[in-house]
């Protein structure tokens, strides 16, 4: 999870929040908690390959979902946000194929921090 800072009105670090996460489907949006998460968002991920021959896995892919919180300190707000990313893997045994925990992206995790950015400095935040 990563955390920034936000001098700012809680109203505006939300409306930046929610602002971040506009391509995905929202889940859960509960401004009284500080909470926004996405639904699972499926990747196509071509060219991955499984097993000691390295076999092409055809329907490779990765699912990915965002969760944000959203809260009020002394003098700034608090923005938190992480990624839980699974992606289709063999798995051997009577499910041959499922999804398992897989590092978070860094790609989406910096594409997150550069809308929240861009959107807070648009409300005349200043990041700490």
């Amino acid at each position: 999870m990563q955390e920034r800072f936000a001098v700012c009105s809680y109203d505006h670090v939300w409306e930046a929040a929610l602002e971040a996460v506009k391509d995905r489907s929202i889940t859960r949006e509960d401004k009284g908690a500080g909470v926004i998460e996405t639904a699972w968002l499926e990747i196509p991920m071509p060219g991955r390959t499984f097993g000691a021959l390295q076999r092409d896995l055809g329907d490779s892919k990765d699912r990915s979902r965002i969760s944000l919180t959203v809260k009020r300190l002394a003098d700034v707000t608090k923005i938190g946000f992480g990624e839980e990313r699974q992606r289709w893997a063999f798995r051997g045994g009577s499910r041959l194929f499922g999804w398992t925990d897989t590092d978070p992206s860094a790609d989406v995790m910096h594409d997150v921090q550069r809308r929240l950015d861009s959107k807070l400095k648009e409300h005349g935040c200043s990041l700490t």
